[in-house]
């Protein structure tokens, strides 16, 4: 076994043994004022799928030896796209394939999915199988309604868009926060009486009280929610509700096509430090008017001692005005061949 290997291979067995290592039983850094320091730019990447994979149904954790060959074969992805010939844009069946295994949509030195395991085979650990719940009847109606829709109406307007391709809230931002592309950092800053969580997707920036103030009300409603923290023990929870409908937070890469987060979900995020280069995210998702049960996932975030990177995106950038103009050019190309059609 290489050196690298081997060096995998103890990283995965350690992060293995932290995970089911109660926090109680870990240290971390405090802050002048006494409460857990959370600060600093923490990074989220992994190669660990947000739900299990059918075919390791039944297995929570990989072996050391498993872990190490998929980071391996991630690496080795990398390095074989990199060094391919360069190749033009072409249509294909779907954006997100390309040439033998290459991305459809970006090249893939922009993405960023990280190389490395946490050790599981989901990050999702409730249920147990590491999958999300069924969706309800009628989530499944609505689900079915708007793929109907979609067929038809893709881009009629920049309505018929997600939010995510609206720039209006960041696809891996949430909240909660899921491993997917690019920029994957998440900082923190903290005063005795708020946490101020940024992610660097979208720069998203949420300003949680800790001082007990009341929930806003029923009626106001935010694409980020309404967030409330509180200390039980070392671990930060920030309770969120008050989501704005049209928000349909997806989880993307897992969920299916047209499947979106209802306006009466509520989220539960858990923080605890349990070193100084671990910060471990848990989050647990409740809506029952989407899911059949609520489901909770846990990432271990790692310090970055890098600057959060910009990112540019905004409503109205040149993806969304290509969109339309691609729809629109469709729509032209049918009514002109409907015309040659009927002569």
């Amino acid at each position: 076994m290489s050196h690298r290997g081997l060096a995998v291979v103890c990283i995965v067995i350690v992060g293995v043994a932290l995970s089911a290592m109660p926090a109680a039983a870990q240290t971390g850094p405090r802050t002048p004022w006494g409460q857990p320091d959370l600060g600093g730019i923490w990074d989220f990447r992994t190669i660990t799928p947000l739900q299990r994979p059918e075919a390791q149904a039944g297995k929570e954790f990989l072996t050391a030896e498993e872990a190490a060959n998929l980071e391996r074969e991630a690496v080795d992805r990398n390095v074989d796209l990199a060094n391919r010939s360069a190749l033009r844009t072409e249509v294909t069946g779907s954006v997100d394939s390309g040439e033998d295994g290459a991305p459809g949509f970006y090249n893939n030195f922009w993405l960023d999915g990280g190389t490395t395991s946490t050790g599981r085979t989901s990050l999702i650990i409730d249920p147990p199988n590491g999958r999300i719940p069924p969706l309800t009847p009628e989530a499944q109606r609505v689900v079915d309604a708007r793929r109907e829709y979609l067929t038809e109406h893709a881009a009629d307007s920049w309505l018929d868009r997600n939010t995510s391709d609206r720039c209006i809230v960041g696809f891996n931002a949430g909240p909660p926060i899921t491993p997917l592309g690019y920029n994957q950092n998440l900082q923190v800053f903290q005063t005795p009486d708020h946490v101020v969580l940024v992610t660097e997707m979208v720069h998203t920036s949420r300003v949680v009280p800790l001082d007990g103030r009341p929930a806003l009300s029923d009626d106001i409603r935010q694409w980020s929610g309404d967030s409330r923290g509180h200390w039980e023990g070392d671990t930060l929870v920030v309770e969120t509700a008050n989501f704005d409908d049209d928000r349909r937070w997806i989880p993307l890469g897992s969920a299916p096509a047209g499947t979106g987060s209802s306006a009466n979900m509520t989220l539960v995020e858990r923080f605890t430090r349990v070193d100084a280069d671990t910060l471990v995210y848990e989050f647990t998702v409740t809506d029952p008017d989407t899911w059949t049960a609520p489901w909770t996932a846990e990432i271990p975030m790692r310090r970055n001692d890098l600057t959060l990177f910009e990112y540019a995106c905004h409503e109205g950038n040149h993806s969304m005005e290509g969109i339309l103009a691609g729809a629109r050019a469709e729509e032209q190309a049918a009514a002109h061949d409907a015309r040659q059609g009927s002569r």
